[in-house]
């Protein structure tokens, strides 16, 4: 993980940095690896992935974000199955740090009641 952001190069390197920490502290059971040549955080499935060209802000696609408790509307989408959350800059993902790991959270609790 670390060798892919050190050659992550992107205006939005800090801040998707950041979004990670934000994931990663969400629950110490979350694991990260490069999947479809991104970042993508899991527990017992894939929860989200970077979008890692996004130049405008950092994007994190849950794949399966429509089944997921969203009372902030964090999520973005329409789809069947994905939804995206994106962060525009440090305060705007501070301001939505605690929906983040919301969404985390929920993810980890569906699928430790399966």
């Amino acid at each position: 993980m670390d060798a892919w952001f050190e050659r992550y190069d992107n205006p939005q390197h800090d801040l998707v940095m950041a979004v990670r920490d934000a994931v990663l502290e969400a629950d110490d059971r979350v694991t990260e690896t490069i999947k479809w040549q991104a970042p993508t955080f899991a527990y017992r499935g894939n929860i989200a992935s970077f979008f890692p060209k996004a130049k405008a802000h950092a994007s994190l696609m849950f794949h399966r974000g429509a089944e997921l408790p969203d009372p902030e509307g964090l999520l973005e989408g329409e789809g069947e199955t994905s939804r995206v959350a994106k962060f525009a800059d440090a305060d705007d993902l501070e301001r939505k740090r605690a929906a983040l790991q919301g969404l985390v959270r929920a993810w980890i609790a569906a699928r430790d009641a399966d």
